[in-house]
């Protein structure tokens, strides 16, 4: 029994040595004892396997203290709380690219526009030349630096009475359908303002099999000073949830110490009570992000953060609004350490 004791007492003193040990869970010990332990102290961390240092030899009174002095360690975090804590950086660098993206479109759709008004100057109805609506959309996008690297999903032609001409993409679903029903606030548009708005036209969406809305901005198609058409673009909300995840994912490995594991990483789109993922992300977690209710405490200067569970997985959750997309707008950053 001495020798087992003697055996313990250097296992732990060997563990006290390690430099910047940190204690970080209480609670995987109560979970589950035949499991590695985190023990963690001030600025540190060290992991120490059970069978290692033969806890199970201890006499009880040890094992007690053991137990009592991992338990009451202030410096210790649950997982969750970690993620959270670096889920907020994560957060606001993609709240910050929502800016840039829109600023793009802010700037070079109007600029696009003027290479859309030959098609209206012909004398015939422009939707009888979808060939020409597609070389001039061609046209607008190539000229216009901040078109050419717009985040945009489409780019639209459209009449005054908003129905689609033409899009940028093949095949295109979006012609022939009337904007104005997904989205009635570019009736703006048509009265020759810039406008932004967002609705929901299922020939837009970028993923199938559940819900999806876009984000939409229109620009006024001049001949002189009447109005004789609109020119869209916009990004539907899963196709841009994809867009931020992979800038986040890119600038993660881009700061990646040595030894260090890349975090589980999702970025979602809270618009009012619903929320959009990338087209594969998991729809249990956009369900259990919508139960959190995000939005009654988002700012759109400092991060509100959650810990949650998520299928036997702990998450971290940062939620920032991102004004630049519309009013009850924001981005969510759910993250998990592995």
């Amino acid at each position: 029994m001495h020798q087992r004791r003697e055996a313990a007492r250097l296992h732990w003193d060997e563990i006290a040595r390690v430099p910047n040990t940190l204690v970080r869970v209480r609670e995987m010990l109560l979970r589950s004892p035949r499991s590695a332990i985190l023990i963690c102290a001030h600025r540190a961390s060290a992991y120490a396997d059970l069978s290692k240092m033969k806890v199970r030899c201890l006499p009880t009174q040890w094992s007690f203290a053991l137990l009592t002095a991992l338990l009451i360690l202030p410096g210790c975090k649950k997982p969750s709380a970690i993620s959270a804590e670096k889920a907020k950086a994560n957060v606001v660098l993609l709240t910050q690219a929502t800016h840039s993206d829109v600023a793009e479109v802010r700037s070079g759709l109007p600029q696009g526009a003027k290479f859309l008004s030959g098609l209206f100057a012909t004398g015939k109805p422009a939707s009888d030349d979808p060939h020409g609506a597609r070389n001039a959309l061609e046209t607008a996008r190539n000229k216009v630096q901040d078109l050419r690297v717009s985040k945009g999903t489409f780019f639209a032609v459209s009449g005054t009475d908003g129905t689609v001409i033409r899009n940028d993409q093949d095949p295109d679903s979006m012609a022939g359908r009337s904007l104005m029903l997904s989205f009635p606030a570019l009736k703006a548009a048509v009265a020759g303002q810039y406008v932004e708005t967002r609705g929901s036209m299922p020939e837009a969406a970028g993923v199938r099999g559940r819900a999806d809305g876009q984000w939409v901005a229109a620009q006024p198609v001049l001949q002189g000073a009447e109005v004789k058409g609109l020119y869209v673009t916009g990004w539907s909300w899963s196709a841009y949830a994809r867009r931020l995840e992979f800038a986040l994912a890119s600038n993660l490995r881009g700061a990646l110490a040595e030894g260090e594991k890349l975090p589980l990483t999702y970025v979602y789109l809270v618009v009012g009570k619903e929320v959009f993922g990338a087209p594969i992300s998991p729809e249990v977690n956009a369900q259990a992000i919508a139960k959190l209710s995000p939005l009654v405490n988002a700012s759109a200067t400092t991060p509100t953060t959650f810990e949650l569970e998520i299928a036997g997985r702990e998450f971290g959750l940062a939620v920032e609004l991102a004004p630049d997309l519309g009013t009850d707008v924001a981005v969510a950053v759910l993250r998990s350490e592995t």
